[in-house]
C-alpha cells in the first residue's frame, strides 16, 4: 500500500483516516472520537506541523499532489481537534448542546 503522506510525515500514516476533505466530515469524526483518540492524533500531528513548516511553505496549491493534498486535509483536521485537546477536554464545544457550524464553502483543494 502506498504512503498517504510525504515521507517527512510518515509518523502520520497511522492517522491517515484524519485526512478528511470536508469540514462537516472532520467535525463528525471529531465528535465521534474519544479524547484519547483526539490526543493520539494531536500529539503526533502538532509537532510535525511545527517541525516541517519549511516543507509546507514550499507546497504549491496549483497542481498539488495527492500526498500533499492528504497532508493539507490532515492538518485541517488538526485545527478541528486543537480546541478540544488544548482547552475543552471534550470533543464537543462545552455548553453548546446539539448545535453545529456548517461550512458553506469548502476549499477547492
Amino acid at each position: 500500500m502506498p504512503n498517504v503522506f510525504p515521507p517527512e510525515f510518515a509518523a502520520l500514516e497511522p492517522f491517515a483516516d484524519w485526512a478528511i476533505h470536508s469540514e462537516k466530515a472532520r467535525y463528525a469524526k471529531r465528535v465521534a472520537s474519544t479524547m484519547e483518540e483526539l490526543h493520539a492524533f494531536y500529539d503526533v500531528a502538532y509537532p510535525l506541523l511545527q517541525e516541517h513548516t519549511a516543507y509546507l511553505e514550499k507546497v504549491e496549491l496549483d497542481g498539488i499532489g495527492d500526498q500533499d493534498k492528504h497532508l493539507l486535509w490532515a492538518f485541517c483536521s488538526l485545527v478541528t481537534v486543537a480546541f478540544p485537546v488544548e482547552a475543552w477536554g471534550q470533543p464537543r464545544v462545552p455548553d453548546s448542546g446539539p448545535s453545529s457550524i456548517d461550512a458553506v464553502v469548502e476549499p477547492a483543494v
